[in-house]
């Protein structure tokens, strides 16, 4: 194919296959872990409302992508912000551009698809109850996975705003309401924290023995209490998760005590790692969201694409 292909939102939405992003999730997490991926931190213009954020990366056998995000305050719902932008897909042999999708789609299911790696790897060996906080485009692209692989295990979502909890919730078939965080998290065996918070919306004290906690947002400010994150096990996507101040590293993972260990998850998905310790101590994925899944999760839209004839090809 000559051109570039552009997929708009809902094009790219419906090219990014589930099981296939899960895959080349988890490839690229093991890259990454090896060292094989390249993809330098991620840097950010500041704007008077927002920031752009600049992701490029490249893993061997998925390809070169670039991803421009903005990160701007919702003026019409306080608190709240908005996350919008591009990738762009290249040649890894001679750099041509490949496609340009769309940002927020593939960010939401690629991110969703690595907390719930994390989760497979690192929850405890038994059943129980998950906990979704947020109600917004990453709590519902959470929701909407876990609805895919695993419909009958009940979940709990909450969030600020009762009308988009109850909305988020009909995503999946086995997910209720809770009156606010604390109810859906007491109990859980696994929670995931998908909003946009600049204050901990997890306490310590919340947490059953055991759980595992998915923290993929706080952009703007810590998601997870310092007490979690003193008590768990951690892991990340890549070493400057804590090594790298924000927006590149997470505000939890700032400062941590040299003797704290952080580990790869990708390291755990290829078993060189064994992840959890024991039945009871609480582990911890914090993302903060790695170019090398942006590549993943486009490697695997414009595959789609192309088999199904779906975009418009332009003369860039």
């Amino acid at each position: 194919m000559s051109g570039v292909l552009v997929l708009d939102r809902a094009q790219t939405r419906a090219a990014l296959d589930p099981h296939r992003v899960m895959d080349a999730v988890a490839q690229a997490l093991i890259a990454v872990s090896r060292g094989e991926a390249s993809a330098p931190p991620r840097v950010a213009a500041l704007a008077p409302g927002g920031l752009l954020g600049v992701m490029p990366g490249y893993v061997p056998g998925l390809g070169l992508a670039a991803k421009l995000v903005s990160v701007f305050a919702d003026p019409a719902q306080a608190g709240r912000s908005s996350h919008r932008g591009i990738v762009a897909l290249f040649d890894p042999e001679d750099g041509h551009p490949l496609a340009l999708l769309d940002a927020e789609s593939l960010t939401g299911i690629r991110t969703a698809a690595a907390a719930t790696h994390s989760a497979l790897a690192l929850a405890a060996p038994r059943p129980g109850r998950i906990a979704v906080l947020g109600a917004g485009a990453q709590a519902r692209a959470q929701l909407a996975l876990l609805a895919l692989l695993d419909p009958t295990t009940p979940v709990s979502v909450a969030g600020r705003d009762p009308r988009r909890v109850r909305s988020a919730a009909g995503l999946h078939p086995a997910a209720e309401a809770a009156p606010n965080a604390e109810a859906a998290v007491r109990g859980a065996a696994v929670v995931f924290c998908c909003t946009g918070a600049v204050q901990p919306v997890i306490r310590r004290d919340w947490l059953a023995p055991g759980v595992h906690v998915s923290s993929v947002g706080g952009s703007h400010g810590p998601e997870v209490d310092a007490d979690t994150v003193r008590d768990a096990l951690l892991f990340t996507e890549w070493p400057g998760a804590h090594a790298a101040a924000p927006p590149a590293g997470a505000y939890e993972l700032q400062d941590l005590p040299a003797e704290k260990p952080v580990v790869l998850l990708g390291s755990v998905l290829s078993g060189t790692h064994p992840g959890r310790r024991n039945e009871t101590g609480p582990t911890l994925f914090k993302s903060t969201g790695h170019a090398a899944l942006d590549v993943a999760a486009a490697h695997v839209a414009h595959a789609v694409a192309v088999r199904e004839g779906w975009g418009t090809v332009v003369d860039l």
